[in-house]
């Protein structure tokens, strides 16, 4: 347990900080579900739609570094081919 007026502002801030970064986690893999889903139903352009609208969730999620950018882009590539594999 945290000693000082210091160290339990501290813990504070690290539980506060967890819980945003746990949500934009939770936010990051809800959009990568929905984009799949919409690939799974076989519309392309209801899938380009769907990806269109979480892309830029995806990379909010990558510029406050609770994944790296790499990985997002990562995502929004493999999700990308996906929908243009749809015939």
């Amino acid at each position: 347990m945290a000693n000082t007026a210091q160290a339990r502002k501290r813990a504070r801030q690290s539980e506060t900080r967890r819980a945003q970064n746990d949500a934009l986690h939770s936010m990051l893999r809800t959009s990568v579900k929905k984009v799949r889903k919409a690939i799974a139903v076989g519309d392309k352009a209801a899938a380009q739609a769907v990806m269109d609208a979480e892309r830029s969730k995806i990379d909010s999620v990558a510029a406050k570094r609770v994944v790296h950018r790499n990985t997002a882009d990562r995502y929004k590539s493999r999700l990308q081919a996906a929908i243009k594999a749809l015939s």
